[in-house]
């Protein structure tokens, strides 16, 4: 007679004996991924080093940011029967400053009758100041020598940072307040257009660094919703520490192009035109200007206190798997943005500078640095 199913099993175990059992048990089990020891503190997926060689760019580019040491300037100002509202010199933030600063530039037309008004360039700036005024039920035609695709905030880095756009040795404590708002309104305006259609989402921000203290979002803290701070062996970076928070990824050419269509939609209009001096900008019909030309300001109005400060920017392919951004690592200005569109590496701020070419010793070194950044992944 066969002895139960049930029987045998016991008999086998007996025979075995329990270590043997749990031996045998274990080395069915799949090993786990070396990369669990790392615990990020937002997303679930594990690290993944981005693939960063000299063979694999696409493109090098160079943008001037319209940096200027006391703060951007937003004010009005009368030309006899013409009212000019500026609103430029926002440095490497004018992305991140957009909204908040144009909303500080439409209320400069609190009061007015007129309903007309002509914009001054159509990147970022001059795209947020034309929507805002056509919420306030103004009549916009921007008028630009190139279209936004074209202009210098295509070619920002993306990542939502309300810094880079002032010295703050130079700047007062009045242009610190307006920034304060500016940061605010501005944070809570892209928020709200969170999502794929304006290429605005969540993300990571690691800052590699030596020392545990760290007060880069310093004032703006409020504005960052996690903020942490990783010891040695809890992260892959080569440095004792990495600082971590969440920002926003906020990607140029879908929020530009997004802007544009809401811009037509409402009824606005594009004038394709340069602008040599500030008398053929009185020429206009519109009664009220709002000038967004950034370093074109200092042709323009004569603003000596503009300056470029000259970007250089490393394309390669899009790395899917890569869902964080890091800032520092290496040398000043390092950053390594990962985006749909492209994997973005810069590390130049060099002020003063109008040339407009690739310096291929910047491209070795931003390569060479990024890849010994990511060398422990």
């Amino acid at each position: 007679m066969k002895q139960p199913q049930r029987q045998l099993r016991r008999d086998l175990l007996k025979t075995m004996g329990a270590g043997a059992f749990a031996a045998s048990v274990s080395a069915c089990a799949p090993m786990a991924p070396r990369s669990q020891q790392y615990t990020r503190p937002y997303s679930r997926n594990p690290w993944v080093a981005p693939r960063i060689s000299m063979e694999n760019i696409i493109r090098e580019v160079v943008g001037h940011r319209p940096f200027r040491p006391p703060g951007f300037r937003v004010e009005s100002e009368k030309f006899d029967d013409k009212i000019v509202v500026h609103n430029y010199g926002h440095g490497g933030a004018g992305i991140t400053l957009s909204w908040g600063s144009s909303a500080l530039a439409v209320r400069q037309t609190l009061g007015m009758e007129h309903r007309d008004v002509a914009v001054i360039g159509s990147g970022v700036i001059g795209l947020t100041s034309a929507r805002l005024l056509q919420d306030a039920g103004w009549n916009v035609t921007i008028y630009t020598r190139d279209m936004a695709r074209h202009t210098t905030s295509n070619v920002a880095g993306g990542e939502w940072g309300p810094f880079s756009s002032h010295d703050p040795e130079v700047s007062s404590d009045a242009y610190k307040s307006q920034l304060q708002f500016a940061a605010r309104i501005s944070h809570h305006a892209h928020t709200n257009l969170g999502g794929s259609d304006y290429g605005i989402h969540w993300t990571e921000l690691y800052r590699p660094s030596e020392t545990a203290e760290d007060g880069s979002e310093g004032e703006f803290a409020h504005l960052y919703p996690y903020e942490g701070v990783l010891g040695p062996g809890e992260h892959p970076f080569p440095t004792k520490y990495a600082h971590v928070s969440l920002t926003m990824m906020i990607e140029p050419a879908t929020f530009l192009r997004r802007l544009t269509e809401d811009f037509l939609q409402a009824g606005g209009h594009f004038v394709i035109r340069n602008f040599a001096a500030k008398e053929e900008l009185f020429g206009l019909s519109e009664p009220v200007i709002f000038n967004c030309t950034g370093l074109g300001s200092r042709q323009l109005f004569g603003d000596e206190a503009l300056t470029p400060a000259k970007g250089q920017l490393v394309y390669m392919p899009p790395d899917p798997d890569v869902d964080y951004l890091t800032i520092g690592g290496g040398s000043s200005n390092l950053y390594m943005f990962s985006r749909s569109d492209v994997l973005l590496l810069g590390g130049t701020f060099k002020l003063g500078d109008w040339s407009t070419n690739p310096e291929p010793e910047e491209t070795a070194r931003i390569i060479a640095e990024h890849q010994r950044i990511f060398s422990g992944f």
